[in-house]
């Protein structure tokens, strides 16, 4: 229970973001209470053991990082390293693969023996080199007050730029700068991760979710956790609690009250329900759980649809692969890309559009111990097994509303089909089993997410996405995580500059709390 009967701070939940908030705030002094529902905080951003007496520490919801900035690393002096994949992305055809990374030179000779010849290499490292000079400038600004459209129009310099990402659907872009089909698929997948979209779409959804997947640390690499993310929401909360905040776990807030000046936070633990005071309360779930718990409506929550398929596995060993150009080791250290042409990508979205599953699920693969095999125990390591994540897309949550259990096992069903046919033997035959006798493997879709994590229809942004500037009538303030009610202020995905492991919407409603 609480030690106080009011705090400088309420935070309501115990998610990373929330927990850099509480750091922050209470190295400045402030008295802070976090309010997490479950036993453990993290949120979404923990690592566990999810196969039964397997020594395997998966990150089970959220894999990698990108956006999380060193500065926040640095001044909260957390214990925590990321590391860098050697390779992006490894992406399988009929016509061989197309390996991103291995060295400039190993990257050339895969876009020609794909391509026939140089010109679509050279596209993609102009393409490229636009977007890290767009990552430089746009993200320093993520921990800065938000600036207006003209002012990072300006600081971006670069109107051709702000023209494709900012203006246009970013399939002009693509078009423009790409010729094969495949190669448009691999620029394209970023722009689709959690968000369902044409590359077409006239809402630009798609623009803004590429974005964020590009600019991150200002060079757009996505790199893995050492110890898995659950290393790093630790982390967040000892920095916490040194500082001084108290973290109440099993404490779920059910109401808040506010005259914009007091507020008091309701919640429920083991010990019944209780009344806290605040002068802050910041919220680090959804806008549509912050409207529930007001008492409010929110209109914008019939937007907010995930649309991501999330598949863990431990395996024996890495399959092997019928592309022979590369070995298995190299494919599953980056991004493997499994049904993404750009084509591919058009037609799984129509199909969901039209409520169907994709009849060629698309989805992303990644190993995460073959770079850091920490989140092995000892045993598991030295028999050679590995960590799978997979992560689907086009998915949206409507496809599973009418039957959830019988949809997740047909669409597990025909992404590993379609993950096959780039495999010299079947995936399932390489799955270890757990201590039960039972294969290593477990899916969820959009609804599970929800359930287990009450993500509004298993969206892990919250809501879609924002572009980084201010948006006045939108009324979020000048750090971007401002609501209607001055003492109550959105820590988590939902703010603008929200979305990934990036524990920036922390920081900003800290700052705002403390007026900087």
């Amino acid at each position: 229970m609480p030690v106080q009967d009011s705090y400088d701070a309420v935070i309501v939940g115990g998610g990373h973001n929330g927990l850099v908030a509480a750091a922050y705030l209470a190295r400045a002094g402030r008295s802070v209470l976090v309010l997490e529902r479950l036993e453990r905080t993290g949120g979404a951003a923990v690592s566990t053991r999810p196969f039964a007496g397997v020594d395997a520490r998966l990150s089970r919801y959220s894999y990698l990082v990108s956006l999380l900035p060193r500065r926040i690393v640095r001044e909260l002096g957390l214990d925590f390293t990321v590391r860098k994949r050697t390779v992006s992305s490894y992406t399988p055809s009929g016509r061989g693969g197309l390996l991103v990374g291995g060295g400039p030179d190993r990257t050339r000779e895969s876009f020609a023996r794909l391509t026939g010849g140089d010109a679509e290499y050279a596209s993609w490292q102009s393409f490229y080199g636009v977007m890290r000079r767009v990552a430089e400038r746009v993200f320093p600004t993520l921990t800065e007050p938000l600036p207006t459209r003209e002012a990072l129009r300006a600081r971006i310099g670069d109107e051709a730029a702000w023209r494709m990402l900012f203006e246009e659907p970013l399939g002009v872009a693509i078009e423009e700068h790409f010729a094969d089909d495949l190669v448009r698929g691999v620029v394209l997948t970023d722009a689709l991760i959690g968000t369902f979209a044409d590359a077409h779409d006239p809402a630009l959804l798609q623009n803004r979710c590429f974005l964020y997947h590009v600019i991150g640390g200002g060079t757009g690499d996505w790199d893995v956790p050492v110890g898995g993310m659950g290393a790093l929401t630790d982390a967040l909360a000892n920095a916490a609690g040194a500082a001084g905040a108290e973290i109440a776990t099993g404490h779920e807030a059910i109401r808040i009250d506010t005259d914009g000046n007091r507020a008091e936070v309701t919640f429920r633990s083991d010990s019944g329900e209780a009344v806290v005071g605040a002068r802050h309360v910041l919220v680090n779930a959804s806008p549509a759980a912050l409207a529930t718990l007001l008492g409010e409506d929110d209109p914008a929550s019939v937007s907010a649809e995930g649309a991501q398929f999330k598949v863990n596995m431990l395996l024996r060993a890495l399959p092997r692969l019928r592309d022979r150009s590369v070995e298995p080791e190299e494919a599953f250290a980056g991004t493997f890309h499994v049904a993404e042409g750009y084509g591919q990508l058009a037609t799984a979205y129509r199909e969901a559009a039209s409520g169907r599953l994709p009849s060629a699920p698309p989805s992303e693969i990644y190993c995460h111990s073959l770079t850091d095999p920490s989140i092995l125990g000892p045993e598991l390591a030295a028999q050679g097994c590995h960590t799978l994540t997979l992560f689907g897309l086009h998915t949206p949550a409507r496809l599973f509303t009418h039957d959830n259990e019988a949809a997740r096992a047909e669409l597990l069903a025909a992404t590993l089909a379609q993950l096959d046919t780039y495999l010299e033997e079947p995936l399932t035959d390489c799955l270890a089993l757990d201590g039960n006798g039972m294969p290593c493997i477990e899916a969820k879709t959009p609804l599970d997410l929800e359930r287990e994590l009450r993500l509004p229809g298993g969206n892990i942004f919250h809501r879609p996405l924002s572009f980084p500037y201010a948006d006045e009538a939108a009324g979020t303030g000048r750090w971007g995580v401002g609501t209607a009610h001055a003492n109550v202020l959105l820590c988590g995905a939902g703010a603008v500059r929200g979305g990934g492991v990036s524990g920036i919407p922390g920081h900003n409603a800290a700052m705002a709390v403390l007026g900087r």
